[in-house]
């Protein structure tokens, strides 16, 4: 009697073990699919960081550009002071002599 049951007790073991085994097969499928995904979103995030990190010197390139065309206008605008400056005294220098040959 305890061979049968030792027999009975074999025989339910490898009905188990065949019945564990066959249910990690749709398991590995899902880890399969998963290591898949995971690689194209580590490819698409190596994409994403490449596309960043252009921005970004698109974007500094863009600032430097900003801060000569900044630093041209200011010095024009420096400029146009001066001859504005000038012009004014050229003016005044008229006028007095104007003023002068007027008066005499």
């Amino acid at each position: 009697m305890t061979k049968i049951l030792k027999v009975g007790a074999a025989a339910l073991c490898v009905v188990f073990i065949a019945g564990c085994a066959t249910d990690l097969k749709p398991i590995q499928s899902q880890i399969d699919d998963l290591k898949t995904q995971v690689s194209k979103l580590s490819s698409q995030q190596d994409s994403a960081k490449a596309a960043a990190d252009s921005a970004a010197r698109a974007a500094q390139a863009a600032q430097t550009a900003a801060q000569q065309a900044q630093s041209r206008a200011d010095a024009a605008a420096s400029a146009a002071t001066a001859s504005q400056q000038c012009c004014d005294a050229t003016n005044e220098k008229i006028d007095r002599m104007f003023k002068k040959s007027v008066s005499k």
